[in-house]
């Protein structure tokens, strides 16, 4: 069934378009209409338009418009009922249990109540002396009040059944927290808690819902980091930690870390624009999210082999968007959190300012492969290089990287851009043989993308 007509003709009513786009981007009059940089592509000049009189907007640029819950569903990522959901809810109206499965509806609500409950109870822990080696870890990682509160973090005490006796006070049984990733069971079926002895960081969607939990061990149990595992309302690979609070900032960009401390710290020396990913490689899923809230990514991943692969495989995913990538690296310290400590804010925001944009960085990882003073080595580097340089579609780029290269390895800049042109033309060729491919072969070409999905029957 689905949502009635007279409760949306209300809650557009009630939703003045102008704040709700002014709570993402910044908006000035210009005559009778509001006018900002698209949300939805990369520009320069504003063409993104808002009308209040007819409470619609649309970018001249990308040509995407709509009235308020087709802006929620856009930039969100959300389907219909959710981004209505998220508009009643700003607007303080009760959502009528219609639209979708209404025991699933009211599953996840429950659900996310619980999570909310576990999240405040974990945070009231820090208050109560039992909890003192939480207290006690935070403060050694310097962090403040403000911060722990801003954050709600807390401490999951040793034990084994604590927070589900405390929900049980709240009216939630076992197998809620089961369903929820709160509790598990070992073979003889006995159900205990995920997060004993953990310090604890509640994950928070883009709508403010506690979803899930990170938890950090205080002495040498694995794993050292536990998280929710995916559930009704939680999935890891399209949730990213404290992008409730970096999609507020005004920094211009957002920088991806690799853990929660990261985050926390870069937050409290004001650099509100930190995320990271919970546990898990970037995704598409997480790629998409971002480019709903900014234009740059700035990767702040370790300088370790894993790291490398990380940063290297982020920003193959970003570039695909169209996000512009910089990669930070942390020098005289392992991590952002122990730069900021060490050398304090302004420095790190040097660091920041100097980020090297993503292709000088492959390259430099290319060239870190190779003894440029040997002849058969320079001539790897450089063909690497030159394959690299090559899937650049702008010219510009081309002779400026290619260049580049070509100066590390001591060559001239015309015959790096030749090796560049003879590469590209060799894959828009093959490019051209495989679209031949595809077309002489209906069946193959109605298969879908994933190998691990086949149609039988195609006629």
């Amino acid at each position: 069934m689905p949502i009635p007509e007279e409760f949306l003709d209300e809650l557009n009513s009630r939703t003045d378009i102008v704040d709700l786009v002014s709570s993402y981007v910044a908006l000035s009059k210009k005559g009778s209409k509001y006018w900002g940089l698209c949300p939805f592509h990369s520009e320069k000049t504003a063409s993104f338009s808002v009308s209040p009189d007819r409470q619609m907007y649309y970018c001249f640029g990308c040509h995407k418009g709509g009235g308020a819950i087709n802006f929620v569903m856009e930039l969100e990522g959300l389907g219909f009922v959710d981004a209505v959901e998220e508009l009643a809810k700003r607007a303080g109206m009760a959502m009528p249990e219609v639209g979708r499965d209404g025991s699933t509806a009211k599953k996840r609500e429950r659900m996310l109540s619980l999570n909310r409950e576990a999240a405040r109870w974990f945070h009231a822990n820090l208050s109560r002396p039992e909890a003192r080696p939480g207290l006690d870890y935070f403060r050694q990682r310097q962090l403040s009040k403000g911060t722990i509160t801003r954050f709600g973090l807390g401490f999951a005490p040793p034990g084994w059944e604590n927070l589900i006796t405390a929900m049980a006070q709240k009216g939630y049984e076992k197998s809620e927290l089961m369903e929820a990733g709160l509790a598990v069971h070992n073979s003889n079926g006995r159900i205990y808690d995920r997060f004993r002895n953990r310090v604890m960081f509640p994950i928070i969607d883009v709508r403010g819902n506690v979803i899930g939990f990170g938890g950090r061990v205080l002495d040498d149990s694995k794993p050292k980091y536990l998280n929710s595992p995916d559930t009704l309302v939680f999935n890891k690979s399209r949730n990213l930690f404290a992008l409730n609070l970096a999609k507020k900032t005004k920094m211009g960009m957002i920088v991806l870390t690799e853990g929660y401390m990261d985050t926390i710290a870069m937050h409290q020396a004001g650099f509100d624009c930190a995320v990271a990913s919970l546990g898990t490689s970037l995704t598409e899923d997480h790629v998409k999210l971002l480019s709903n809230y900014t234009k740059e990514v700035v990767i702040s991943y370790d300088g370790d082999a894993a790291g490398i692969n990380a940063a290297q495989r982020a920003i193959t995913l970003l570039e695909r968007t169209g996000i512009k990538v910089r990669v930070l690296r942390v020098t005289g310290a392992k991590d952002p959190d122990e730069y900021i400590k060490a050398y304090g804010r302004e420095a790190f925001a040097a660091l920041l300012r100097g980020a090297t944009d993503q292709m000088e960085y492959r390259l430099n990882q290319i060239a870190a492969q190779y003894d440029l003073a040997q002849d058969d080595q320079r001539v790897s580097y450089l063909k690497e290089a030159a394959a690299l340089v090559a899937t650049l579609d702008s010219p510009v780029e081309r002779e400026v990287y290619a260049a580049r290269a070509a100066e590390t390895a001591k060559l001239s800049k015309e015959a790096m851009l030749e090796e560049v042109g003879r590469l590209r033309r060799r894959n828009n060729w093959q490019r051209r043989k495989k679209e031949e491919r595809r077309a002489l072969s209906p069946t193959q070409s109605a298969q879908p993308d994933a190998r691990t999905l086949r149609y039988r029957n195609v006629p």
